[in-house]
């Protein structure tokens, strides 16, 4: 389908309602600096290996996974809701219908955002701790901090929080938010058992995780003023782009087969034949050049009659032949009412 097309479609739909912005009012930064305070505190427990880590071991060696394996082929499909690229594709096509219905990018937009967000933050603490995994760690009782692995916090357990509490954030009705804010709640928390349930996380990476998560939902008015700012340029680009779409098709194209006018430009015939008629006006001219002008422009001469001559004065025939042009009185036929001339010698 053409883009053209496309937002004729958007200009025909009614306009949405006005889209409440959320702002970061007292009771959130008190719940995003009670959120950031219980993060630093599971980071420092689990760097100076206190019963949160002896907790990690306990439930690692009972081995849920063992104890109900009915469970394991279910949670191996239910775990995917928290993968990144799956949730990703299912959360923006869903964001994406929005932002057609309500000819806003902002939903898209505060989307990769977030993503964004839990990207640099949660990366970057997974490898700069560098913990590793309960299927391979090497000393029982040991943090398993700083030995190359990727696991704290828990990447599925943040990316379920910040990919469908997205939709809780971005809900236009409290009646809404409530729902999916339950909703959301609910699937991040079941991603989280799972993790430990399979055997991959520790309990101290899903809590992180749950942190890391909410941090960056709680912070996401800080980044309200860019995502605005972004939707007015990409507007602002795409407003240019269509103007230049009218100009093309406005401009005719050239006719087949047909140079280019502005390449080799052509006198309009309205104008050359002005200039002609502007122009001095041309006489023929005699053969041989006869009544050219000293400044080279032809000019009409007419010639002035000369009396006839007599037959005296007239040029003598040589034998090569007269150079004047044949005359009737130069023929050899006689006049009438007049005797031939003799021929001399003869």
């Amino acid at each position: 389908m053409r883009t053209d097309r496309i937002f004729a479609r958007l200009d025909r739909e009614p306009e949405p309602p006005k889209i409440e912005i959320p702002g970061m009012s007292r009771t959130r930064t008190a719940i995003f600096g009670s959120t950031l305070a219980f993060y630093i505190a599971i980071v420092w427990a689990v760097l100076i290996t206190s019963w949160l880590v002896a907790l990690d071991w306990k439930i690692m060696l009972f081995r849920p996974y063992e104890q109900w394996p009915e469970l394991h082929a279910f949670l191996d499909y239910f775990v995917v809701l928290g993968q990144r690229g799956p949730t990703a594709v299912m959360v923006a096509a869903w964001l994406g219908w929005r932002s057609w219905r309500q000819h806003t990018l902002r939903p898209l937009l505060t989307l990769g955002a977030s993503l964004l967000l839990l990207n640099v933050t949660v990366g970057a603490v997974k490898l700069g701790l560098g913990r590793r995994g309960p299927h391979y760690a090497t000393e029982i009782g040991s943090a398993e901090m700083f030995a190359g692995g990727d696991i704290f916090p828990s990447g599925h357990t943040a990316n379920a929080v910040v990919t469908w509490g997205i939709l809780a954030y971005l809900a236009t009705t409290p009646r809404a938010r409530r729902w999916l804010s339950v909703l959301s709640a609910v699937v991040a928390l079941g991603v989280g058992a799972t993790t430990v349930y399979l055997g991959t996380h520790w309990v101290s990476d899903v809590l992180l995780g749950w942190a890391a998560g909410l941090l960056i939902l709680l912070s996401l008015p800080w980044f309200e003023p860019l995502i605005g700012r972004t939707e007015a340029w990409i507007f602002a680009v795409r407003e240019v782009w269509r103007d230049r779409r009218r100009l093309g098709a406005a401009r005719p194209a050239p006719a087949g087969g047909r140079l280019s006018p502005g390449l080799f430009p052509q006198r309009h015939p309205t104008a050359l034949s002005t200039a002609q008629a502007d122009g001095p006006a041309r006489e023929p001219v005699a053969a041989g050049g006869a009544g050219r002008s000293p400044g080279g422009s032809r000019t009409a001469v007419h010639p002035a009659q000369r009396p006839h001559t007599a037959r005296s004065e007239r040029t003598p025939v040589t034998p090569a032949g007269s150079r004047r042009p044949p005359h009737a009185d130069r023929t050899g036929a006689a006049r009438p009412g007049t005797s031939p001339r003799p021929v001399a010698g003869g």
